[in-house]
């Protein structure tokens, strides 16, 4: 990059009659530039595809329901040309949650592309860029359920605003609607129940801490001694989850 003296000094030249060739061959530079200069003085402004992260997805409840996908079935890799690799794991039966997932990344970071890579019974949805780790800072090494996983607060206050994205997510993720029965006085009943099955003690405490925040009542069913589940089997709890959230599609 040539600063704006050299430029004058090589125009000035120009403009004592000398030729482009003499120019050229006294300062060294390209007869390419010199005539861009005569055209153009300044330098373009420079152009920074990667512009620091504030931290603030461009479409808050987007991220709420992206951030619920990231804790079940979602992973953040580096990329060996810089950047990182965003990836959400979905399963092929449920091509309505893939397509869900896409737009998500692609309002949360609308500069980068959403693709879908397919694997043996699932898709990832990737995502390429700079600020997945700006904006996912729970990334780290190692296996989420074998480390600490706690929102940063202006996480917090967007899961706040949107608690009703977030526990979508969580339930397409590490979730499902199903439906149980129960035998009364000899008679077969069915009744819907919703799931959501995760090993890390946090992730599963952030699920808890938003459905009480929304009013939906829970319990937690161990699977093996372990505390994995958490359950939704109430009629009222399981008609406001099937307002919000509903069965994946």
């Amino acid at each position: 990059m040539y600063d704006t003296n050299t430029r004058l000094h090589a125009l000035g030249l120009l403009a004592e009659g000398r030729s482009m060739n003499s120019v050229s061959r006294e300062t060294g530079i390209s007869r390419a530039a010199i005539r861009a200069w005569q055209v153009r003085l300044e330098p373009l402004p420079h152009r920074n595809r990667w512009a620091p992260c504030d931290g603030r997805p461009a479409d808050p409840s987007a991220y709420a329901y992206l951030l619920g996908l990231y804790l079940g079935d979602g992973c953040i890799s580096a990329h060996p040309r810089g950047g990182h690799l965003l990836r959400i794991a979905c399963a092929d039966a449920w091509p309505g949650l893939i397509e869900e997932c896409r737009a998500a990344v692609r309002a949360v970071r609308p500069s980068d592309k959403a693709y879908v890579l397919q694997r043996q019974g699932c898709v990832n949805v990737t995502s390429y860029g700079r600020h997945w780790t700006c904006l996912f800072p729970q990334h780290g090494p190692g296996k989420k359920h074998e480390r600490r996983i706690v929102l940063e607060d202006w996480q917090q206050e967007i899961v706040d605003a949107h608690p009703w994205e977030f526990i979508k997510g969580l339930i397409h993720s590490d979730g499902c609607r199903s439906m149980n029965w129960t035998v009364r006085n000899g008679k077969r009943y069915e009744y819907p129940r919703y799931f959501f099955t995760n090993k890390s003690d946090d992730i599963r405490k952030h699920c808890t801490d938003t459905l009480t925040k929304v009013g939906v009542e829970w319990t937690v069913l161990a699977r093996g001694g372990d505390p994995f589940n958490v359950s939704v089997a109430r009629k009222a709890s399981v008609a406001l989850m099937d307002a919000h959230v509903g069965p994946k599609h």
